[in-house]
């Protein structure tokens, strides 16, 4: 099954008017302080299972027969509620922070988020429940150490990955002879006309950060200023064909661009179809984003939510999600469970089980991962900087 639908719905949100509109309508001056250690002790120990857990995801990021909730039902007793609900992360956070502000309940006990400016709201103002980390074993035991190490949240206090993938270069090798491995290719003149850009704020000005050896994690305003200047000069010599948003899968495979920034689970969805699309991190950065479960604020059921999140940490559960979602799973055991699989299936299934297996787009190697950087992390001031230079490339 594809993911489309998913990542066509996140990248409307990154820097949206709904975003900035939410940004200058009340949320900035209210920032949390942290909870301290012991605070975030007595909430967990005054905390029981309830047997019932209320899930809200995006679409597609679910098997249809929802099997891996299912067989969480059977080993628990806790039962659930599957909701795809949420569509854009700007959409969800600007229905949630009403109802989180005026101390309600969401009426969901376990929320899925992208790492960005509403994720850090969320983290910001206080509506992420601290995790307590010793009700979650599988993930201290199976996670990816990558997948310990988010700068958005460092130590997972509130947020442990859902699913990843990767923004990365596509090109279409029906007219692409050389074997690209630079971003360089991107502001190459001749591929004048045929280059796809990102119309996000924030993915492009992660790659024109990359181009000038600058970490996105670790840029300033300046850094921000000459990132635009670069996008502005590519864009003015005409190498730019149009800035995309989930069409320029399309746009690659028809060859209307040749080369493109991309989406690394649309390009292997392409692949698995035969279409001559080949995927690269380039050798200065690729970003990596990353889908997060968290437990909102006034959850009705935080204990069962913490079993359900630790329950899809086990490998074997873990294996089952991504090889219906198709992005990079957090629990690397699952490579190896795919490829055993593999062994025994025959015919259609045999084959797309390799393929999955021997993608760097759903188990990007160590030379990969030490490319990938996330997206610039910002306030809300910040955004209100951020995200002018931006669209000033790419609305104009």
């Amino acid at each position: 099954m594809s993911c489309v639908t998913r990542r066509q719905a996140l990248r409307v949100a990154g820097f949206s008017a709904a975003g900035l509109a939410l940004a200058a309508c009340g949320v900035q001056g209210q920032k949390a302080a942290p909870p301290k250690a012991d605070a975030v002790k007595d909430f967990w120990a005054k905390q029981t299972k309830h047997g019932k857990v209320v899930f809200a995801n995006w679409p597609e990021y679910m098997p249809e027969d929802q099997a891996p909730l299912k067989k969480f039902q059977q080993a628990t007793g806790i039962s659930y509620e599957y909701k795809e609900v949420i569509q854009e992360n700007a959409e969800f956070f600007g229905k949630a922070d009403p109802v989180l502000r005026a101390g309600q309940p969401l009426g969901y006990d376990i929320v899925v988020m992208t790492n960005g400016v509403q994720l850090q709201h969320m983290i910001d103002l206080g509506y992420a429940t601290p995790l307590d980390h010793a009700q979650l074993p599988n993930f201290e035991a199976n996670a990816g150490q990558k997948f310990k190490e988010r700068a958005y949240d460092p130590g997972n206090k509130y947020t442990v990955p859902y699913t990843s993938g990767v923004t990365g270069i596509a090109y279409n090798t029906k007219y692409v002879d050389d074997d690209i491995t630079s971003i360089e290719a991107l502001f190459d003149p001749k591929y004048k006309g045929r280059v796809g850009m990102m119309s996000d704020a924030q993915e492009i000005g992660n790659f024109a950060m990359f181009a000038l050896g600058i970490d996105p994690e670790k840029s300033s305003e300046a850094d921000w200023k000459k990132a635009g200047e670069k996008l502005k000069a590519q864009r003015d010599a005409g190498i730019v064909r149009k800035y995309y948003d989930q069409s320029y899968i399309d746009a690659v495979a028809k060859g209307d661009v040749w080369v493109s920034m991309a989406w690394s689970g649309d390009v292997f969805q392409r692949q698995l179809a035969g279409e001559p699309v080949k995927f690269v991190v380039p050798e200065e950065g690729g970003t990596i984003w990353t889908d997060n479960m968290l437990i909102p604020k006034g959850a009705a059921n935080p204990v069962d939510a913490l079993m359900l999140m630790d329950y899809l940490y086990q490998p074997v559960v873990a294996a089952e999600l991504d090889e219906f979602i198709q992005y990079v799973t957090p629990v690397p055991a699952v490579q190896d469970l795919m490829r055993e699989k593999a062994k025994t299936a025959e015919g259609k299934d045999k084959k797309a089980l390799e393929d999955m297996v021997d993608s760097p787009l759903m188990f990007p190697s160590e030379a990969d991962y030490a490319k990938l950087r996330s997206y610039t992390p910002l306030t809300t001031q910040q955004e209100q900087v951020f995200n002018p230079i931006f669209q000033s490339v790419t609305q104009a």
